[in-house]
């Protein structure tokens, strides 16, 4: 309910092994709005990524992120996180 901004993208290097046997490897950076952490930095600290692919900003709306896949990482990040530097 607090981290309800998620920067969401498909880990193409973990997909498809191990945990994500058969399905696709997600992973979520999730942040609260009222922290300070830049949106744009973070979008773009994530896309820059040569591991991540079908990266996307999602403004939770309360109804929960299920995405359909075989692994999940969610990431709580804050103003100390490399993307905001």
């Amino acid at each position: 309910k607090t981290h309800y901004v998620l920067v969401t993208a498909t880990d193409k290097f973990l997909s498809g092994w191990g945990h994500a046997s058969g399905g696709s490897s997600k992973c979520a950076w999730a942040r609260n709005p009222n922290d300070g952490v830049s949106y744009a930095k973070l979008l773009h600290w994530v896309e820059n990524r040569s591991d991540m692919k079908y990266v996307n900003l999602r403004f939770d709306s309360g109804k929960g992120w299920y995405p359909k896949c075989a692994h999940l990482h969610i990431y709580v990040i804050d103003k100390n996180h490399p993307s905001q530097k």
